[in-house]
């Protein structure tokens, strides 16, 4: 499997997936809006066929459309302060629309059909170099930023009091949904996307461990699911896309089924020294 150059290039972007994703997932799920993810990986869609359209990078492409729907995210919040659910529904409109628009043109140089559900045949070096530093400069920046995202994540108008700068690092945190959107999209595909953001994150969520194990678990879980999912779809043929996805949902049962099962044991432990 390894002799082929485009099995190294796959697991190199999956390694990347697998450290970004969960850093930008935790925040998402802490802060209740994970929904947004599944909201950014269809705004990359329109990004990707601009892409096409004007022939450059599609990665480059999805990742600064996503970053402008990011950023567009938080502005509207303060038209919409209470209705997070009517944002998102106005991005899917500008995103699936001009996606629908620009597809049915016939005008693109391209075919856009395989962002759908990702493949590994398609990552080539230009792709892997454009991953790789937005890789590096996302986990750069969420370490620069940790302890304010953290802040946020749990109490958001305590971090305004206490003079965090919000809504400045709520656009960059837009940003940085957009590189962990547009880093996945190749492997991953538009229409799972947001399994590899959230999925290991509330696998990790029910070990209960602090929040620094927690992002490692999640980075544990994140990154196990994409080396089975990858493997099991060169194998069976698969777009990796789905398969990846359900292996996420099968790693999130397995540790619910481990967690209820250890439960069980410990309330049958008492009984067993009487």
């Amino acid at each position: 499997m390894f002799n082929y150059e485009f099995m190294q290039n796959a697991f190199f972007v999956a390694i990347c997936i697998s450290l970004l994703c969960p850093c930008i997932g935790i925040f998402m799920v802490l802060r209740r809006s994970s929904m947004i993810g599944d909201t950014m990986s269809h705004a990359s869609l329109a990004g990707i066929t601009l892409g096409l359209l004007l022939n450059t990078n599609p990665i480059m492409g999805a990742f600064i459309f996503t970053a402008i729907c990011g950023a567009l995210i938080e502005f509207l919040r303060k038209y919409f302060s209470h209705h997070l659910d009517l944002i998102l529904t106005i991005i899917l409109s500008l995103s699936i629309g001009t996606a629908i628009t620009l597809i049915s043109s016939g005008k693109l140089k391209a075919n856009a059909n395989v962002f759908f559900f990702g493949s590994i045949l398609t990552v080539n070096t230009a792709d892997m170099i454009s991953i790789f530093l937005l890789t590096v400069l996302s986990i750069i920046t969420l370490y620069v930023l940790y302890n304010q995202l953290l802040y946020i994540a749990y109490d958001e108008e305590a971090a305004r009091v206490a003079g965090v700068k919000v809504d400045i690092i709520n656009y960059v945190f837009a940003i940085l949904m957009a590189a962990a959107v547009s880093i996945s999209i190749k492997i991953v595909g538009v229409l799972v996307l947001s399994a590899m953001i959230a999925l290991p994150v509330a696998s990790a969520l029910q070990l209960e461990r602090g929040f620094k194990q927690t992002l490692l678990y999640s980075m544990g879980f994140s990154l196990l699911s994409m080396v089975i999912g990858l493997t099991g779809s060169y194998y069976l043929n698969v777009a990796p896309g789905g398969f990846v996805s359900l292996t996420s949902v099968g790693i999130l049962l397995v540790v619910l089924v481990a967690k209820q099962m250890q439960h069980k044991l410990r309330q049958h432990t008492p009984n067993l020294h009487h």
